[in-house]
């Protein structure tokens, strides 16, 4: 286990207070911000253990940042993480009530559940290795809390972002698959539906090229942190669309025709 900064409880602290209180999004303040991206991982972790006994242990991980457009637009070099907790994992239909939250966005994904745990090794995992270790897949839908993000100053703020457990607010998982293998990710293509209309459009390759990339990565980064991704734990891929920002009275529908459909309502 990582030593966590002294500061990293108190700036998790503030998060949890600024959330309860719907405060929107900026950085923290100057003495507790995150200087590295190992120390907003430290807040990330205390920010996960304070929430743990409302919502439940760890159930799995996002994938956050898998696009060059976002890279770009955070200046931000690589993917980032967050933990996923137990009791914010929903299936599919889920109804969430926009008022709980300060802002909400929708991702559509590919989720994963794995088979074997991702144990350390010498040498790092790539792709192959990864489809090698899943169990099922299937389309989901990531909620997240962006508490009304200035997205012109967001560049400057991308560690606290991380600290904030890279915005996650839950999942909404839709049937999950086992006959996946003879299936091209990269060629998969999503469509997004809110209220019937067709919204956007994406495909697999638009997450680092491949959602099992992805999870390459995100498989390395866990390990970097002294941590495993275990068997049965669910992996969100990153978002193959563009972020959709919903309001109450939406119903969104993400849809690959291969995989299925997930749906969420938003009251």
């Amino acid at each position: 286990m990582q030593t966590r900064p002294k500061h990293a409880l108190m700036a998790a602290e503030l998060l949890v207070e600024q959330h309860e209180k719907k405060i929107s999004f900026s950085s923290l303040p100057a003495h507790l911000i995150p200087k590295t991206e190992s120390e907003a991982y430290a807040v990330q972790s205390e920010l996960f253990d304070l929430r743990k006994s409302r919502l439940g242990p760890i159930a799995g991980y996002k994938v956050a940042l898998t696009s060059k457009v976002m890279q770009k637009l955070l200046q931000f070099p690589s993917p980032f993480s967050g933990p996923l907790h137990t009791q914010l994992i929903y299936t599919d239909g889920a109804s969430i009530t926009a008022a709980d939250y300060g802002r909400i966005c929708i991702e559509c994904e590919i989720a994963a559940v794995l088979k074997n745990d991702l144990l350390p090794r010498d040498q790092p995992y790539n792709a192959s290795d990864i489809a090698g270790a899943i169990d099922t897949i299937g389309p989901a839908l990531e909620i997240v809390d962006d508490r009304h993000a200035d997205y012109d100053r967001i560049s400057d703020e991308v560690l606290t972002l991380i600290a904030d457990n890279a915005w996650n607010a839950g999942i909404v998982r839709g049937r999950m698959i086992e006959d996946w293998k003879n299936l091209d990710l990269a060629d998969l293509q999503g469509t997004v539906y809110i209220n019937d209309t067709l919204i956007d459009t994406g495909y697999g390759r638009d997450v680092l090229g491949h959602p099992f990339n992805a999870l390459a990565w995100l498989s390395n980064k866990i390990l970097e942190q002294n941590q495993i991704i275990q068997a049965g734990m669910t992996v969100m891929t990153g978002t193959m669309i563009t972020t959709q920002f919903v309001k109450s009275g939406d119903h969104l529908t993400f849809s690959i025709p291969e995989l299925g459909s997930v749906s969420i309502d938003i009251s």
